[in-house]
């Protein structure tokens, strides 16, 4: 009689035996090809796991016993995120802080992710709640910011009011939050942003190279929308607009000019007449979301500002306006709107009874042949009504153009993408704090790196409000703290933020003013080979690799457990024997190893 597979009986067997046998605790020290299989860590936002989570760790464990049997040492490392918003969220959803709650979490995910049967090594489990993980979120973030890669300015952002926090345009669908479903505003703050555009064109010249689907490198290449084109200068009186465009080719059929609500030139060029309606129009575009924004209604606004610009390929005025589909966070925030050859800018002429005038004909057209819709088409088209370039193939055409406005000193050509610097704010409490101090004298200081970790203070009084300011500006006695560049004390600039929890290697970061405590010193080992991850920086000769950590020394025997959240938070539990680093990389499915 064939006795029934029970599989909680078979399950248990071989996960005592594995823990037995240590299989699934390879040898760091002396690996036989190492390979670190890396997957996403789940953050703690929920009671337990879900079906998801197993799917995508199934896969990568899967790989990863593949690569065992071929002869690799595998180490395969979990930790939890449990920073961010969906875990402060969560913690306010059901009225327990965050610093008692998630730990409560990760010891359920914990359960059930030892019952699948994983090869997770959990000598060396993390939280990155743990203040010596976090640090080194604060040390990469000192990094970016002494390159020029981390910088702050005011800018459009999304804003939930429910969630009281700034949203990624992601996390925006339909013009509705994500996660609450509450509809979006848009709202100006100063924000810290990294400088991902800097690395656009390396990125589009890398994705050649990866073993990637043709669709998911078109996917890639449309995101970080890479276009040539020109800028362009448009006289207004005392003013000057500039202004991004692809087709400098249709700069002889610019009638008129459109800048975003929040365009800065809105205020100065805004006639007395005018005002109370630009006013209430942009009061009514800063409560649209940019996404919505983006996609735009089929029936187009705008109100004209009672200004004119000159085109200088024509010389002729041409009205100003403000239209709430022109984005601030693309190009200039500013367009020559073209409606002959423009399909937003033709709908918007109709709309406004605005000038069309056609500068590109194709076969059997002519410079005056009407226009009943905008023809966006440049193969086989040649340039009217545009001077001496008429008769000029489109695509020539182009290049004339700019090199003619280069000569007469109102334009250049210039490469843009549709990829923006990645805005990392977040007015919330649950993260690690941002590494920098302001001061009145000095500006914007960064901590020392010996003062790292920057440790998230204890409160209770963790929920956000609508001032889009975080919880943390409102505790005086770790907000003020001492300038390390003067000495002075630095006085109450409440700018305040975190990162949020996106798929990048950084973890949440609130902005801060705080006591600094010294460094916790131990023995820690790295979390893998030094040789295998960190060649690039032993090549370079550099000081530390990135996981490194003071003190590195022999481990301590004995397993270790997940460390608990935020250090000293009431009732927020620490395991502190011995402590591991990691750091983050995300793992999509579909995307390939």
């Amino acid at each position: 009689m064939t006795t029934p597979y029970d599989p909680e009986v078979v399950e248990a067997k071989w996960r005592a035996r594995w823990a037995e046998r240590g299989t699934n605790q390879p040898d760091l020290d002396a690996p036989t090809r190492p390979f670190y299989n890396l997957m996403m860590f789940p953050y703690p936002s929920a009671e337990g796991l879900h079906v998801g989570n197993m799917f995508a760790f199934t896969g990568s464990d899967v790989y990863g016993r593949f690569k065992r049997l071929m002869g690799h040492t595998v180490f395969e490392p979990i930790g939890f995120d449990a920073f961010g918003i969906h875990s402060e969220n969560f913690a306010i959803k059901v009225g327990v802080h965050p610093a008692e709650l998630i730990p409560r979490n990760i010891a359920n995910f914990r359960r059930q992710l030892e019952r699948i049967g994983g090869m997770f090594d959990w000598r060396h489990a993390l939280s990155t709640t743990d203040p010596d993980y976090y640090k080194w979120t604060q040390w990469v973030f000192l990094q970016l910011h002494k390159a020029g890669k981390a910088y702050k300015k005011k800018a459009g952002v999304n804003w939930c009011p429910n969630c009281k926090t700034v949203l990624a345009n992601e996390q925006v669908e339909g013009g509705h939050c994500e996660r609450c479903g509450t509809l979006v505003e848009q709202r100006f703050l100063e924000q810290w942003f990294f400088r991902i555009t800097d690395y656009a064109d390396r990125l589009l010249k890398n994705l050649d190279g990866l073993d990637w689907s043709d669709t998911t490198r078109t996917a890639q290449r449309n995101w970080l929308g890479r276009s040539e084109g020109a800028e362009i200068t448009f006289a207004a009186g005392a003013e000057k607009i500039t202004v991004f465009t692809t087709r400098p080719d249709t700069l002889f059929g610019a009638t008129f000019m459109v800048l975003a609500p929040e365009h800065p030139l809105v205020a100065k060029l805004t006639t007395a007449d005018r005002k109370q309606d630009v006013e209430a129009y942009v009061a009514q575009a800063a409560a649209k979301d940019l996404v919505s924004r983006k996609v735009g209604d089929k029936d187009k606004t705008g109100v004209f500002i009672g200004a004119t610009a000159t085109n200088p390929a024509t010389g002729k005025p041409i009205p100003v306006w403000i239209a709430d589909y022109v984005l601030m966070e693309y190009g200039t925030g500013a367009i020559m709107a073209v409606p002959a050859h423009d399909e937003r800018d033709f709908a918007f002429a109709r709309q406004y009874g605005l000038d069309i005038v056609r500068v590109l004909a194709g076969e059997g057209q002519a410079a005056g042949t009407p226009m009943t819709e905008a023809e966006t088409e440049v193969t086989g088209f040649h340039l009217v009504n545009s001077g001496r370039f008429d008769g000029m193939e489109a695509e020539a055409g182009k290049r004339a153009i700019t090199d003619w406005l280069v000569d007469r000193d109102c334009g250049k050509g210039v490469v843009q993408y549709r990829l923006h610097d990645w805005c990392i704010s977040r007015q919330r409490y649950w993260g690690p704090p941002i590494p920098i101090i302001y001061c009145d004298k000095c500006g914007p200081v960064p901590v020392p790196e010996k003062d790292l970790p920057v440790i998230l203070p204890p409160i209770e009084d963790f929920r956000p409000d609508d001032s889009g300011v975080s919880p943390l500006a409102r505790h005086e006695e770790w907000y003020y703290v001492d300038c390390p560049s003067c000495g002075a004390r630095a006085p109450g600039d409440r700018r305040l933020g975190h990162l949020p929890r996106q798929r990048l290697v950084l973890p949440a970061l609130p902005e801060h003013r705080v006591p600094r405590p010294p460094l916790r010193q131990g023995p820690h080992r790295p979390l893998v080979p030094r040789h295998h991850l960190h060649r690039w920086q032993r090549a370079r000769g550099a000081a530390p690799p990135l996981l490194a950590l003071p003190g590195d020394g022999p481990p301590r025997p004995g397993p270790r457990a997940v460390r608990g959240a935020v250090h000293a938070l009431p009732r927020a539990r620490a395991h502190r024997e011995g402590r591991r680093q990691d750091v983050q990389v995300p793992r999509q499915r579909g995307h390939p190893r």
